[in-house]
């Protein structure tokens, strides 16, 4: 195995840019999913004490709460582990990028496999994210309806 000189080693690196981006853009959804998963799990708790204090005739309407909570933190959960999915598909495919220039094989089935595998988990966790963020206004739309503020108008679907 031959070492690679520098004319060698730029345009590999080159190469490599464009799924580090993905993994910092990506690392940014990250971000922002998790703070949506505590926000979450924060009003999830709220709404337990509450329920506990509650009347039997509000018992009910916060338990809707509580179930569609739950359903967005499932969808919440699973666009996380998409968008990991994804990361750590970008570094595999980085991984292969190197390695296949040092070692000298064509690894071009393998290097397709894992682009398309990490766009593929991409679309899936934004979908999923969207998924959340409706299913976060139908809440807001049910919460607003109980509190009898339906003169606010929020957007169906």
């Amino acid at each position: 195995m031959n070492p690679l000189s520098i004319d060698q080693l730029v345009p590999l690196l080159q190469v490599s840019i464009g799924p580090m981006i993905l993994v910092s853009g990506v690392g940014l959804l990250l971000l922002t999913m998790t703070n949506r998963l505590a926000r979450v799990v924060d009003r999830a708790r709220s709404l337990g004490r509450e329920v506990r204090d509650a009347t039997d005739a509000d018992r009910g309407r916060l338990r809707g709460q509580l179930d569609i909570l739950m359903s967005r933190a499932r969808l919440i959960r699973s666009a996380i582990a998409l968008a990991a999915v994804s990361v750590l598909l970008a570094g595999f495919l980085i991984i292969a990028l190197f390695l296949s220039k040092l070692l000298g094989f064509e690894a071009g089935w393998l290097i397709c496999t894992l682009f398309i595998g990490c766009m593929a988990c991409v679309v899936l966790a934004m979908t999923e994210f969207l998924r959340d963020v409706n299913l976060s206004l139908s809440a807001l739309r049910l919460e607003l309806r109980d509190t009898g503020r339906n003169r606010l108008r929020v957007p169906e679907n």
